[in-house]
């Protein structure tokens, strides 16, 4: 019988000859990212369990988007206790606004293909779209890393999700990932690996893949993986003949496998307020919205912004509707902007935030008030998530969350494109 992605991984990582799903092991940890709400939490119970030194201070990565700008007196005190930790223990990757944390993460190479990463936040899961076990824990187990430099983990069933096809046009990773989410549920991929394959996912660049590991979690998945190819490669700025054992054996054994053809896919909501709550867009016609929102470490990536931009050029966003555009990092900023593409968003009439977590987390950046409606690229729908319990939250793709704040109401994205 042959072994997984997911169970390749471990393997490697371990230096086992064989796993098996349940199995219960250690690992070593190849780097570790911790955000600044969570920062002053490891830090404590760092202390509280007697520990002195980092096991490596060049694998702890401080990420400060969260809480950047910051919006309450309390916040800076984060960054505070975070800046003196890592100045004590010579942790020197400290990023100050630079970006959301898992868009950093594989953007600066701090994870690369077969690695083993941890991270105190849930959508960690993101790094397994360029083929690495990565998955979010919480501020007591990271502080056991950081004194350790290990972790137990249970070996995770794979569930596989096979597409192929050429997906059609107004349809992107986002409209798959939640199409996958309605089908099998919220709570479909507890504690399991969500590997993703075929010609469609080749096909898709790194970007989009991210987009589906992202969400991974949102099935209450423990990673989200895709084989690492040569646009991996290109993009980890790694040698791939060293990777070569990072596929899935013909003969592995899965779970359950489920077998798409993209020609079927078409744009979705996720409506209020399950992410797993998922409708066609055509139902949904004409449902009024008062604000958009692209960004988020699922989708404020370069083609996120390029497409909205495509599809606002040269118009004007609906009368009382805003629409609030946050790059993903530091660097895609610069890029959208030198390729003019902040440009046309501004004239469109979006406002545009630095790059952070923002509106994603309900901190800052267009929170939003009772009875408002919201059409968003972000993860999650949640009751409260971006301000009042009382606002209601769509989940959408970038070029239809753009539509969609053209029109002031939802529309069909593909009558722009």
């Amino acid at each position: 019988m042959g072994y997984t992605l997911t169970e390749k991984i471990i393997m490697r990582n371990t230096k086992r000859s064989s796993v098996t799903p349940g199995e219960l092991l250690n690992v070593n940890v190849d780097r570790v990212m911790v955000h600044d709400i969570f920062a002053p939490f490891v830090v404590e119970k760092f202390r509280e369990m007697g520990f002195e030194k980092v096991w490596n201070p060049d694998k702890i990565v401080f990420v400060y988007d969260h809480l950047v700008p910051t919006s309450f007196i309390e916040d800076f005190r984060h960054h505070k206790i975070a800046d003196a930790f890592a100045a004590e223990q010579h942790i020197k990757a400290v990023h100050r606004a630079d970006g959301v944390c898992h868009q950093l993460m594989p953007e600066l190479r701090y994870v690369v293909p077969g690695q083993v990463v941890f991270g105190t936040d849930s959508h960690t899961t993101t790094y397994g779209a360029i083929g690495s076990f990565s998955t979010g824990i919480g501020y007591t187990e990271m502080a056991a890393i950081f004194g350790t430099g290990q972790l137990w983990i249970k070996v995770p069933p794979t569930l596989k999700f096979t597409i192929n096809g050429e997906l059609p046009k107004g349809v992107y990773s986002k409209d798959i990932i939640l199409r996958i989410l309605g089908d099998i549920g919220a709570d479909g991929g507890t504690y399991k690996a969500l590997e993703f394959g075929g010609s469609t996912i080749k096909g898709l660049s790194i970007s989009s893949r991210m987009t589906l590991s992202n969400m991974a979690v949102e099935a209450g998945a423990k990673v989200g993986v895709i084989e690492p190819d040569e646009k991996t490669f290109a993009f980890s700025g790694v040698e791939g003949s060293q990777f070569q054992d990072l596929k899935s054996d013909p003969d592995a054994s899965y779970e359950k496998v489920f077998n798409y053809d993209a020609s079927t896919f078409k744009p979705v909501v996720a409506c209020p307020s399950n992410v797993d709550n998922i409708s066609d867009v055509e139902a949904l016609l004409g449902s009024k919205i008062d604000q958009g929102f692209i960004g988020s470490c699922t989708n404020g990536r370069f083609e996120d912004l390029e497409v909205a931009a495509k599809i606002l050029k040269g118009r004007k966003i609906a009368p009382f509707t805003k629409l609030i555009v946050t790059p993903a990092s530091r660097s895609i900023y610069a890029e959208a902007a030198k390729a003019g593409i902040i440009g046309i968003l501004v004239e469109a009439g979006a406002i545009m935030n630095p790059p952070a977590c923002g509106l994603c987390c309900g901190r800052s950046g267009g929170i939003v008030s009772d009875g408002e409606r919201v059409i968003a690229t972000n993860n999650r729908n949640f009751l409260g998530r971006m301000g009042s319990p009382k606002s209601e939250i769509f989940l959408a793709s970038p070029a239809t969350v753009a539509a969609a704040a053209l029109e002031g109401k939802i529309v069909d994205p593909r009558k722009y494109l």
